[in-house]
């Protein structure tokens, strides 16, 4: 298995923990101390070395931070993840609707004469602490420096991850590295700058065209570079990761070892006009440090050229989706033919893993399995274990969201399955969160918009019914990359425009809790609109291609509430379905296949 069902955290190892840091705080004279869930890298996910957030509060979830005062201490996360806290912290812990309540304004509210704040100058980016400053130091705040303090006290924490890096073969990449060096680096002469500062990983395994296993389900190895703007990069990485990379790496790349990473970046802004790019949202506060009056916050030169697909890159996330879908669907007739009370959440998820491994291609799932019965399907972000598995009972709605890491491309499809008779108040639910799949699907847009201008078509059908959902309707995929990537997302505060071969999920959602939860979930990728309206041919349009092909389930569809466009949409993608998996998959799987894609 790719994954595990063990309980990581739990509530009552919490208390002990938190007092133990505040023995630290007192013995160092400060009023608190901050835990992202971030690492040095400033990714979304974190090797078990890094899993601080989860050591000392107990939550998992991938997004969130801890505020750590002497008699109080928040824990802040968002929409998606407001059921789940409340499961995996103690008392002891003060769960915090973020970004509904800012950090600044609650550390104001808990210590009105404010007070001396510490921080791991290597865990927290550059904007996130000028920020907090800029709000707080009129307010008595001191913002400190200092080692980290959960590590004092981790005492059997986990050793950084060494699993080798291997390069990614260019018939997948599609752009050789010393090509992607050569353009981005005119970028930097082009800007002005002498060079950038990069430190998220799936960027650095993007520009070299390699890939590693430091981080569970996504093919990154942890590291650092710098990109000069004369066309070479220094790479910042363990030697035991390298090992047999030089001849793939060129002669425009040196190697060093990680300890001299700040030595060189404080000698970038040596000349008096030195200009050094990065992206102050993930550039860590040190490095932020080092480079002084020389950084440029001018963003991550790998960012929209890896977001920005090409051709083989499209290419290969399309085939893989094809035998990907394949195995969901083997998966879904299987789950069928299932009487309720008789599988399990956990028996769903070894099924499933078990038909994506027959791909000899797979390398990894591309993140724990979500599968959510009943109840546990209104935790978004829910992960099953041997204590939370839960029965498939007559009425409930299944929940499931997975991928796969593929050598050519990365997958993520969530459908949601009636077990038995589902309720109607379900079944109404469902239509409505269809309705705004199809809607997003169906979508042509003038170039130039960003998610934020075109999001609330996915939610409107749930809108006009009063229900929303509490996370975005999109996020970027990578390309056997990470399968949450930035900047492209299809949310509200996304201000990024939507670029050709960005790829994108649209997932809409409704959860209630204490009673289901549905999502649906295809991956789609910009493209030029094939059909664009001719009473404006001067304008560029865009438009979405499918990538993702598996039958949504008819059963919980209230065909009346459709329109009809909304029932030819879906039965035009039900015939795709039919026709791109059927050929792939077993003769028992296909008669069910044929069934679920029946024209409504």
């Amino acid at each position: 298995m790719y994954q595990s069902f063990d309980v990581t955290a739990r509530p009552e190892q919490g208390p002990p923990r938190l007092a133990a840091l505040r023995a630290e705080l007192a013995q160092d004279g400060l009023d608190g101390f901050l835990i992202p869930r971030a690492d040095a890298h400033q990714g979304e996910y974190v090797a078990p070395r890094d899993e601080r957030l989860a050591w000392l509060t107990g939550f998992t979830g991938s997004a969130g931070f801890c505020a750590a005062l002497r008699d109080v201490a928040g824990v802040f996360i968002d929409g998606r993840y407001r059921t789940q806290v409340k499961q995996q912290v103690a008392a002891d812990y003060t769960p915090v609707p973020w970004p509904d309540v800012q950090l600044a304004d609650w550390l104001k509210d808990q210590l009105p004469q404010g007070g001396r704040i510490a921080y791991d100058p290597w865990l927290h980016a550059t904007s996130q602490i000028q920020s907090l400053e800029k709000q707080l130091s009129p307010h008595g705040f001191a913002f400190v420096q200092t080692d980290n303090m959960v590590d004092r006290i981790w005492q059997d924490q986990p050793a950084p991850p060494m699993q080798p890096a291997f390069a990614h073969p260019l018939e997948y990449a599609g752009t050789a590295a010393a090509d992607k060096i050569a353009t981005l680096a005119q970028d930097l002469r082009d800007l002005g700058q002498s060079a950038a500062v990069i430190t998220l990983p799936d960027s650095i395994m993007w520009l070299l065209n390699i890939r590693g296993s430091d981080i569970a389900h996504n093919p990154v190895a942890h590291g650092f570079a710098i990109l000069h703007a004369e066309g070479r990069v220094d790479l910042f990485m363990a030697k035991a990761k390298l090992d047999g990379l030089a001849d793939h790496l060129g002669a425009q790349v040196t190697c060093h070892d990680p300890a001299d990473f700040l030595t060189h970046v404080a000698a970038l802004a040596k000349p008096a006009d030195a200009k050094v790019g990065a992206d102050l949202t993930t550039l860590p506060q040190i490095v932020a440090d080092q480079l002084g009056q020389a950084l440029v916050g001018s963003g991550d030169p790998c960012a929209l050229p890896k977001a920005r697909k090409c051709a083989a890159e499209i290419d290969g996330s399309a085939a893989a989706h094809l035998r990907d879908g394949a195995a969901v669907v083997e998966t879904l007739a299987w789950l069928d033919a299932q009487a309720p009370g008789t599988i399990s959440e956990i028996d769903v998820v070894k099924h499933l893993e078990a038909e994506r491994a027959k791909d000899p291609s797979l390398r990894d799932i591309s993140f724990d399995t979500i599968s959510g019965t009943g109840p546990n399907g209104a935790i978004m972000h829910y992960r099953v274990s041997e204590e939370s598995n839960a029965t498939l009972e007559d009425g409930h709605l299944l929940v499931l969201d997975s991928g796969g890491q593929y050598l050519d491309g990365t997958t993520d499809i969530t459908r949601t399955i009636a077990i038995g008779t589902p309720p109607q108040e379900a079944r109404e639910a469902y239509t409505r969160v269809l309705q705004g799949m199809i809607a997003m699907s169906r979508l042509i847009w003038p170039k130039g918009l960003a998610g934020r201008d075109i999001e609330a078509v996915g939610r409107m059908p749930l809108w006009l019914a009063g229900q929303d959902f509490n996370h975005g309707l999109g996020h970027g995929v990578g390309a056997f990359l990470s399968v949450h990537e930035g900047p492209q997302r299809l949310s509200r505060v996304s201000h990024v425009p939507l670029e050709e071969g960005m790829i994108l999920s649209n997932e809409p959602g409704y959860y209630r809790e204490g009673a289901f939860g549905i999502r649906l979930e295809n991956l789609v990728v910009v493209s030029p609109a094939a059909n664009q309206p001719t009473s404006d041919p001067e304008r560029d349009m865009l438009a979405w291609r499918t990538l993702t092909f598996a039958p949504l389930d008819r059963r919980l569809i209230v065909t009346e509430m459709l329109s009809r466009d909304e029932r030819d949409w879906l039965d035009s993608y039900h015939a795709d379905v039919a026709a791109k998996i059927g050929p792939n998959v077993t003769k028992a799987a296909k008669v069910w296949l044929d069934a679920a894609t029946a024209p409504l």
